[in-house]
């Protein structure tokens, strides 16, 4: 089984793919292929072209929240590839679309550029999805079995206090801006020889909360954690205790993307051996 990181934030080493704010994975299965989000503009499509992903052999697209980053490359690739495969997403996310991030001015990030909301959801509704033929499972239950040894993971507990909401993350509900509290995210899980390596796509309810569920609902291992653990605007104190949780659960593979932030992967590189940057154009392969 393989897992190619399609695109995200950081450059490829040899600078042959593009990157942006974003995050997308190929999963290579045993009996099926899995998309794992599309990146912010679809120009995942031309680095799966250079790292000889076929596209079109897609079996299955998942969507972990309803972020702009994470889903814009949905309609590129639908408009490029006459595809059907089957969409996957949370029960909640098609009523989760309507998307902002209010920002007072003092930080400029890639979806805040002035003081405000700025409206980072959806570019495509259910009416979309449809129109282009593709069949829908609107997950609910915990755990879904996709196929051999792929797993999807979904609604996930509270167990750690320092893994807070972000509160410029919002909803807009009945024309009121709510916390966000990204009850339609989902996750991936593959089962190795050893145990579960967790995909992630930004890890909003908190990455540890997420992989602790799993953990308890599987009882297996953790193995790996790969992608997003939305560690960017974190303070010092729960990257810390995050580092400290992550030396002692005996996880072999943490590869750290997107919205990790530069400041939490270098703490985790420096502090766990078995960390490293999952960069654009990163290939793993599993057992």
């Amino acid at each position: 089984m393989k897992i190619i990181t399609l695109i995200e934030n950081t450059q490829d080493e040899e600078e042959k793919l593009k990157n942006e704010h974003g995050l997308s994975m190929f999963i290579e299965g045993h009996n099926c292929n899995v998309l794992f989000d599309t990146g912010k503009t679809g120009d995942f499509i031309e680095n799966a072209a250079k790292l000889n992903v076929d596209l079109k052999k897609t079996d299955i697209l998942i969507l972990s929240h309803a972020h702009y980053d994470h889903c814009g490359g949905v309609k590129r690739l639908l408009e490029t590839y006459n595809i059907k495969p089957k969409l996957i997403v949370n029960h909640n996310f098609f009523d989760r679309t309507d998307k902002y991030h209010y920002s007072d001015g003092t930080l400029k990030s890639d979806f805040s550029k002035e003081p405000g909301y700025a409206y980072i959801g959806t570019n495509f509704d259910k009416n979309y999805i449809e129109s282009k033929g593709l069949s829908i499972e609107s997950l609910q239950k915990d755990v879904l079995e996709i196929c051999d040894n792929i797993f999807v993971f979904s609604n996930f507990n509270k167990y750690y206090d320092f893994e807070k909401i972000n509160s410029n993350m919002k909803r807009k509900v009945n024309g009121e801006y709510v916390v966000d509290t990204f009850d339609e995210e989902i996750c991936l899980g593959i089962k190795t020889e050893k145990g579960l390596v967790v995909l992630l796509g930004c890890a909003h309810p908190g990455f540890l909360n997420m992989v602790k569920t799993i953990k308890e609902r599987t009882n297996e291992e953790i193995v790996g954690i790969i992608g997003g653990t939305h560690l960017i605007e974190a303070d010092d104190e729960r990257i810390k205790k995050s580092v400290e949780y992550l030396k002692k659960s005996g996880v072999e593979i943490l590869g750290l993307s997107h919205c990790t932030g530069e400041k939490a992967v270098e703490i985790f590189n420096r502090e766990c051996k078995t960390s490293f940057t999952n960069r654009t154009g990163t290939i793993l392969e599993l057992n």
